[in-house]
């Protein structure tokens, strides 16, 4: 598993100054048929284009878990 970190940028949408966010994720990069996890998209790519390797691109899965920023809360409140 590897990490790819978060950033905030700003953008400018009609004349307004927003922020634009790059969510934190969590990647695991292995092969299905010999459960080997890699540490990188590099590293799988590189053991699929080994010649000593049977390893093909169906045989590597990504999964990645993004973590979302918390939103402010949406709507108003109710004056009921």
């Amino acid at each position: 598993m590897f990490k790819e970190d978060g950033v905030i940028e700003y953008v400018t949408i009609n004349g307004k100054k927003v922020p634009k966010i790059k969510c934190e994720t969590e990647v695991v990069v292995r092969n299905k048929k010999t459960n080997q996890e890699y540490n990188s998209d590099v590293e799988a790519k590189a053991d699929i284009d080994d010649p000593t390797t049977d390893t093909t691109e169906a045989d590597v899965t990504r999964s990645v878990k993004i973590k979302v920023a918390k939103m402010p809360p949406l709507g108003t409140a109710s004056t009921k």
